[in-house]
């Protein structure tokens, strides 16, 4: 068999997959979906490393106007079309993440840092075997996190995934989290230390929300102080949770989700008593015609009032693209997406936060990391052949 029938019978097989029994619900119906497809999606993944490589738009009447820019003296200037695309061939200007890819060149025991950029758990595209975890400095020397090698997370039916998350590394370089079953194990980059906290759960998920960590599985959602190790439960979903604005609201969470047809934005108050807020459709009014999101995947991530999140989405007559969206995390309009086509594994291009500039950061089949810059239109490529899991100090 030829490796584009291959490729094609994969991704047939992988967009085939329904939860097995109907939710009450949308939101309890995507997390079956999410389930069935992250277990699918591991098969389609291994087989590809192994062998080298419908929702209604709701729109008002009266589309609103283009946004534009006014500059003294000059005619306003539109922004960037709100459907955008990466250029055929990506340049790559240089990125202080671009040496996430180096070689160890020390351990962690002995040199720690005083901050970090990135972790990086490499994966061998040849047989699929996960590495040991990396952290890439702010002095540009990768180091072996020697102190501490967390086990692959899993779920109640034995499913396993890598330990580094995206949302590992706090927002400050400083402090990485990983979610075991049972625990929870913080490590202080800057000293080496290590400290761990036990909670109960098949724990997958984990994500910094300020100085606190929010950890969870399909079940429960824990909020922890890593200083102090008290713990309460929080009513946010880990899968849909979007990582917050570090600079932002501490106890405001947003989760971003749905079945497709009934995306959802939904505002949390985690306090003592859970308030839920307003719960927003997801709105495509600022879009052209015939572009929306069909479902979201990964991790969203916040920016002052925008969220970006990786999804499948539809543009004009194209369904099923790979794509990132930018949201208005006050109303639910999406004001950008980016379409990365279909040529490249199913879920290839998980968001992994913002930089300093107001770029989203995000992965890239097979093995890159891009820069996007929404505002302009922008896209440029960071890293190349970067297989594996990546966390990022982004927000």
């Amino acid at each position: 068999m030829r490796e584009e029938d291959l490729h094609r019978l994969l991704t047939v097989a992988t967009e085939d997959v329904r939860p097995t029994h109907p939710a009450a619900t949308g939101w309890e119906r995507a997390r079956r979906v999410r389930r069935a497809r992250r277990a699918a999606g591991a098969t389609v993944l291994a087989v590809a490393l192994l062998t080298g490589g419908t929702a209604l738009a709701l729109r008002p009447a009266d589309r609103p106007p283009p946004a534009t820019t006014a500059t003294p003296g000059k005619s306003p200037t539109p922004h960037p079309v709100p459907v955008q695309t990466p250029p055929a061939e990506l340049a790559y200007p240089g990125h202080p993440l671009g040496r996430l890819g180096d070689p160890v060149g020390a351990t962690l025991s002995d040199r720690p840092v005083r901050r970090a950029l990135a972790l990086h758990q490499p994966v061998d595209p040849g047989t699929g075997v996960a590495g040991g975890i990396r952290v890439l400095g702010d002095d540009g020397v990768v180091r072996d996190l020697d102190v501490f090698t967390p086990a692959p997370t899993r779920d109640a039916w034995g499913n396993e995934a890598v330990p580094l998350k995206s949302g590992s590394l706090s927002p400050d370089g400083r402090t990485a989290a990983f979610a075991q079953t049972d625990e929870v194990v913080v490590v202080d980059l800057t000293t080496a230390a290590v400290r761990r906290h036990p909670l109960k759960g098949y724990l997958e998920q984990v994500v910094w929300s300020g100085d606190r960590l929010l950890v969870g599985d399909d079940d429960t959602t824990y909020e922890l102080d890593p200083s102090t190790g008290a713990s309460r439960k929080v009513p946010v979903s880990p899968w849909n949770m979007a990582a917050p604005d570090p600079t932002g609201q501490p106890d405001l969470l947003l989760e971003l989700g749905g079945a497709p047809g009934d995306l959802r934005l939904h505002r949390v108050v985690t306090d003592e008593r859970g308030r839920g807020l307003d719960q927003v459709p997801v709105d495509f009014r600022a879009l052209p015609p015939g572009n929306r999101i069909d479902e979201f995947y990964g991790r969203g991530w916040l920016n002052g009032q925008r969220l970006a999140r990786a999804a499948w989405i539809t543009t004009g007559s194209m369904g099923s693209l790979e794509g990132v969206a930018v949201l208005d995390a006050r109303t639910g309009v999406v004001t950008y997406l980016l379409d990365l086509g279909r040529d490249r594994w199913k879920g290839c291009c998980e968001v992994l936060g913002w930089d300093s500039d107001g770029a989203v950061l995000l992965r890239h089949n097979p093995g890159g990391l891009l820069r996007w810059q929404p505002e302009t239109g922008e896209v440029t490529g960071v890293t190349r052949n970067l297989f594996g899991a990546v966390s990022l100090a982004a927000g």
